[in-house]
C-alpha cells in the first residue's frame, strides 16, 4: 500500500516513528492532537488558523447567549464511532444535546457530538484527510461542517456529504438552522496580512 492510501494514522511522522496508541489514562500529549484508530495524531494548528478560528467564535458567542441555544466551543474534543477523536477547530454544541449546567466527564473527548464542527484548514493537512473528517463528522450525527480555507479565503458549507455551498469573501455565513440567527460577513473571518518588519 503507498502513502497516499495509508490512513493517516498508518503514516510514520517527521522523525520516522509511527504514532502512538491513545491512553486515556497517560499525561496529555503537548501538541494538538486527534485520535484515529486508536492512535494519537497531531493536528497541524498554525497561528492564521488559530485566529480564524477564534473570530468564529467569538462572533457565535453573543447570538448562542441570546438564542439560548447552546455555546460554541474551540478546540473541544469528541468521541466520535469507530475509535476516533476530533477536535474541530470551533464547534457548537446545543443545550439539547448536552443540557446546560452539565459538566463535562474527565477526559480529553466528551461522549456526545455537536450539531456544527468547523475546521480551519493548515496548508500542512491532506485534502483526503479532510474529507474523510467530513464523512465521519456526518456519520456520527453532527447537522453541519464548515471548512475555512485560509490560503483562498473559501468557506465550503456542508449540508451533508454530498451537499456543499462554496462562499467567498463577498457572501455571507448564515447557521440556519442548524445556528439559528448565526450571520456573519465571510470577509470577517480573514483580515489583512500584518506587515512584515
Amino acid at each position: 500500500m503507498n502513502t497516499a492510501t495509508r490512513p493517516e494514522a498508518a503514516r510514520p511522522r517527521a522523525d520516522g516513528r509511527r504514532p502512538r496508541r491513545y491512553d486515556p489514562t497517560a499525561p496529555e500529549p503537548e501538541f494538538t492532537f486527534e485520535v484515529v484508530d486508536g492512535l494519537v495524531v497531531r493536528k497541524p494548528v498554525g497561528a492564521k488558523e488559530f485566529d480564524i478560528a477564534t473570530r468564529l467564535h467569538n462572533a457565535l458567542i453573543p447570538v448562542l447567549a441570546a438564542s439560548g441555544f447552546g455555546r460554541s466551543y474551540p478546540g473541544l474534543g469528541y468521541a466520535l464511532p469507530g475509535g476516533r477523536g476530533r477536535k474541530p477547530d470551533v464547534s457548537v454544541l446545543s443545550f439539547a444535546r448536552w443540557a446546560d449546567g452539565h459538566l463535562f466527564p474527565p477526559g480529553d473527548f466528551v461522549p456526545v457530538v455537536p450539531e456544527l464542527a468547523v475546521e480551519v484548514i493548515s496548508p500542512r493537512e491532506k485534502t483526503h484527510a479532510t474529507l474523510a473528517k467530513v464523512q465521519e463528522y456526518f456519520a456520527a450525527g453532527v447537522s453541519a461542517v464548515w471548512l475555512v480555507f485560509p490560503n483562498i479565503q473559501q468557506v465550503y458549507c456542508y449540508d451533508s456529504p454530498t451537499a456543499v455551498r462554496v462562499l467567498s469573501r463577498a457572501d455571507e455565513l448564515a447557521g440556519d438552522p442548524v445556528v439559528p440567527g448565526f450571520r456573519l460577513a465571510v470577509a470577517d473571518l480573514f483580515p489583512p496580512a500584518a506587515p512584515t518588519p
